[in-house]
């Protein structure tokens, strides 16, 4: 491998993600890119989808000849390399780095022992590499996410930025995000949901927790319809590759009052013929607040293939029990009660009485949050039927997720049945 190899990047078999990325589209620097080298195809994508949900392009490769056969559109910030039991094969690809003057760093990660590890290290320390302290399998999410913050890559939000909604409005800085939503037993790509984000020129990538607080009523109104209207735009694009997928938004009772829905549907939605429809977000506190008035949204909308779900659902659904029907196509559960669902005793069987309340009202019962293996397993076992989070995919703008389905979705043309699975997740 040359120096000039790694400047220029395009794997024979993978696509390279686009470069750049949100940040460089918001005027900021280029993201940084990283390498995902392993055998393991989840293990690559899991990886993969962590660094792009903190602001890195990816690259992905089964095996060391792929990787060193590569040309790439720029040299990678940071190399995840696991080490097989062919452990030739990775101090090929360590001296091929060295060789070619590689001044990123480089993460080794196995399930061997610590002493072929150290070893391996060793081996790229020779070679003037740097190296950074092996990564065991298995690993958490939160190791990938330290391991990057480190190396000061991808992007940090300080938690006490606090920007107007209204201005990112009218500066056009918001932009929108999406996020896999997976049927969980064939783990198929069911659909996509909305989030907003502000790629702030100073802050970098803002999440709602920096604009949402104190916005006013008529910024939350002109967020929700540009909402709709991106969600109807880009359920549109995703159809041409033969993808229909049911989008979701979220929007508050009171924007959701405030806007025609069924004529923004007509007009970016004029043939409803083989539209699966849209869902929108309304959590439970505001359901629980009004009950009649959220039954008879959902009603008045579900005539046109508009559907509501509640989130954050099992926090008062006492409340709710006193209702006889609740015409809601999904109940997404309180993210408390998912997280380490399949260890928790005590957190298990309540995460299950809540999937069944879900059941009981008809409704699809959506587990969110999904971070760890043991977590979807549990979920599956307890008979829920959608799944979000970290593990089945982090939210992107919507050109990745295009990029993502195009390149591990076996999309077919449109009209065909819809096989896609979902980005980051192995069929079974």
């Amino acid at each position: 491998m040359s120096a000039d190899t790694l400047s220029s990047i395009s794997p024979p078999n993978e696509p390279a993600a686009a470069p750049g990325g949100a940040l460089a589209q918001a005027g900021l620097a280029q993201a940084p890119l990283g390498f995902i080298i392993d055998d393991e195809s989840s293990i690559r994508h899991f990886v993969s989808l962590i660094l792009q949900g903190i602001g890195l392009d990816t690259m992905e490769f089964a095996d060391g000849d792929t990787f060193r056969a590569a040309r790439a559109p720029r040299p990678p910030d940071i190399i995840f390399l696991n080490i097989n039991l062919d452990a030739n094969d990775s101090i090929q690809s360590i001296e091929a780095l060295g060789k070619a003057g590689y001044a990123g760093v480089i993460q080794l990660m196995s399930s061997r022992g610590a002493a072929v590890l150290e070893n391996l290290k060793q081996i790229g320390e020779q070679h003037n590499l740097r190296m950074l302290p092996v990564l065991k399998k298995p690993f958490e999410t939160s190791a990938i996410q330290k391991i990057v913050a480190e190396q000061n890559l991808g992007f940090t939000q300080p938690a006490s930025v606090r920007v107007n909604l209204g201005e990112m409005l009218e500066n056009d800085w918001l932009e929108f995000w999406y996020q896999p939503k997976v049927d969980m037993r064939p783990k198929q790509l069911a659909g996509a949901e909305l989030f907003a984000r502000v790629p702030h020129p100073q802050h970098g990538i803002l999440m709602p927790g920096s604009f949402m607080p104190d916005a006013v009523d008529t910024s939350l109104v002109e967020l929700a319809q540009r909402s709709l209207v991106d969600a109807l735009k880009t359920g549109l694009q995703f159809g041409k590759l033969g993808v229909n997928l049911r989008m979701a938004i979220n929007v508050s009772v009171g924007a959701l009052t405030n806007l025609n829905v069924p004529d923004i549907v007509r007009e970016y939605r004029p043939d409803p013929e083989g539209w699966p429809g849209l869902i929108i977000d309304l959590t439970e506190e505001q359901v629980v607040k009004d009950v009649s008035l959220a039954c008879d949204i959902a009603k008045e909308l579900g005539r046109y293939n508009v559907r509501l779900a509640i989130d954050d659902f099992g926090r008062a659904y006492s409340s709710l029990t006193k209702v006889k029907e609740l015409p809601f196509a999904e109940m997404k559960l309180d993210r408390s009660f998912v997280t380490d669902c399949g260890t928790d005793k005590v957190n298990a069987p309540v995460c299950k009485t809540v999937i069944d309340l879900a059941h009981g009202f008809g409704s699809l019962a959506v587990g969110i949050g999904i971070e760890k293996a043991s977590e979807l397993t549990a979920l599956v076992s307890m008979g829920c039927d959608l799944g979000q989070g970290f593990l089945l995919g982090q939210p992107m703008p919507a050109e990745r997720f295009i990029s993502l389905l195009k390149q591990r979705a076996n999309v077919r043309p449109a009209g065909a049945p819809d096989p896609a699975v979902a980005p980051g997740v192995a069929a079974s």
